[in-house]
């Protein structure tokens, strides 16, 4: 009840904001009218996402990965004479923060698009206030399936959806590795359960279903019930649909068991906090039987950054230069492609900025290189730049692409310990 009294006071605001004829900043277009956020020198984009709490890191690495592409830009003169400005605002990954954030931005600091938002359940509970402003929304930290279906010209998605993430590490785990018992261990909100619609059915594909599903509540490490009703199930993979710190906790649990299932992560997880809060492997590999998996939607950073002319390498550099006390990661690397895009379309549409003719120039961007081989493409009935879908294994030192499936399959098929809690598979 709250939360609904909530989002309607800031829908009034915001159509009362409308009405009155959007005062504040704006320049005078071609056609007479002013575009908000634009100014003669200036076009701003706003972002609320999480700098603090239990994703704070997730939405830190995003937000540095855009900044370290639009402050170099900005040094070499910015797009058609105007500097990109961001700014953004903490909602600690809780929905009705985003929503008054959301609001902030687009009625008082009256940005241009909002750009470069975190998570599932902030984003979808913003959409009804991103059509009554009808202003873009670009770059999403989240592969919900909410944010590409129905088709919306105001959402534009750079990464792989979730529904792609699941269906490419069901078809791994189950052709590739053999595995038949999979739980889902998810989220109990909009992002949880987006993964877990993927999950099933990539799993119905195979005639299967998954033989437990457990849940855990947002911004909790409460995981204890939902870990004891995948462990009784035997299981012998997991999907996990969750936050680094509750995926950790999962896992630490089941080392603390004796259960060694296979376990796999969607790309939202965040790689390189996760590593660390599950802590040292050992220098030889993984505790017996442990194998954890994530997929990811940029490629790996240590083959990416050999490229010699591709953007994680320019990544890695900017962020020495601008954040040096950061470690270059895969959830950096994503707001970085965010930032290139933005760019491109900002280049294309011109000097005459308007927030339509940006959503046209975005459309027509077709074969943008980010690295070399993996190249971002749109148009005007796909707002989704990137499909493809990598995979990592969690090693000493951190995740490294899996490069041989049959390899991997001949390790589990040898004895490990898989499901059954100190038993072989």
């Amino acid at each position: 009840m709250a939360a609904t009294w909530v989002f309607r006071t800031l829908r009034l605001l915001l159509l009362a904001a409308l009405l009155c004829g959007c005062r504040g900043q704006g320049e005078p277009t071609a056609s007479g009218r002013a575009t908000p956020g634009v100014t003669e020198t200036s076009v701003t984009f706003g972002s609320s996402l999480a700098l603090t709490g239990h994703a704070g890191y997730l939405g830190a690495q995003t937000l540095r990965g855009a900044l370290c592409c639009l402050r170099q830009v900005n040094e070499d003169g910015g797009v058609n004479g105007r500097r990109i400005e961001l700014t953004a605002y903490d909602d600690s990954y809780d929905p009705p923060r985003c929503l008054a954030n959301t609001q902030r931005l687009i009625v008082t600091d009256r940005v241009f698009a909002l750009f470069n938002y975190v998570g599932t359940p902030t984003t979808v509970k913003i959409l009804p206030m991103v059509e009554e402003a009808h202003i873009p929304l670009l770059g999403m930290f989240s592969g919900a399936n909410a944010l590409r279906e129905p088709f919306n010209r105001l959402l534009v998605n750079i990464r792989a959806s979730y529904y792609q993430e699941t269906a490419a590490a069901v078809r791994h785990l189950v052709a590739d590795l053999g595995l038949k018992r999979i739980a889902v261990f998810y989220q109990y909100d909009a992002y949880g359960f987006d993964g877990l619609t993927g999950t099933e059915l990539a799993l119905k594909g195979y005639g299967l279903a998954p033989v437990a599903r457990g849940s855990y509540v947002r911004g909790t490490l409460g995981v204890e019930e939902g870990f004891a009703k995948i462990r009784a199930s035997q299981a012998e993979a997991v999907v996990m649909i969750g936050t680094y710190g509750a995926c950790a906790r999962f896992i630490q649990l089941a080392r603390e068991s004796r259960f060694s299932p296979l376990f796999y992560t969607v790309s939202f997880v965040g790689a390189e906090e996760l590593a660390r809060r599950i802590g040292p492997i050992g220098s030889s590999g993984p505790r017996p039987g442990e194998v954890v998996i994530m997929s990811q939607v940029v490629p790996p950073l240590e083959s990416a950054e050999r490229a010699r002319n591709g953007a994680a390498r320019r990544y890695a550099s900017l962020l020495a230069k601008y954040y040096p006390d950061d470690k270059p990661n895969s959830v950096g690397l994503e707001g970085y492609y965010n930032a290139m895009v933005l760019v491109e379309a900002l280049r294309r549409a011109g000097r005459d900025l308007t927030r339509e003719g940006f959503i046209q120039a975005l459309e027509s961007i077709q074969g943008l290189e980010l690295e070399p081989g993996l190249k971002a493409s749109f148009g005007p009935a796909n707002h989704q730049g990137l499909e493809r879908v990598f995979f990592t294994r969690l090693r000493p030192g951190g995740f490294v692409l899996v490069d041989s499936w049959p390899e991997l399959a001949r390790e589990l098929a040898a004895g490990k310990p898989m499901g059954k809690a100190g038993g072989a598979r």
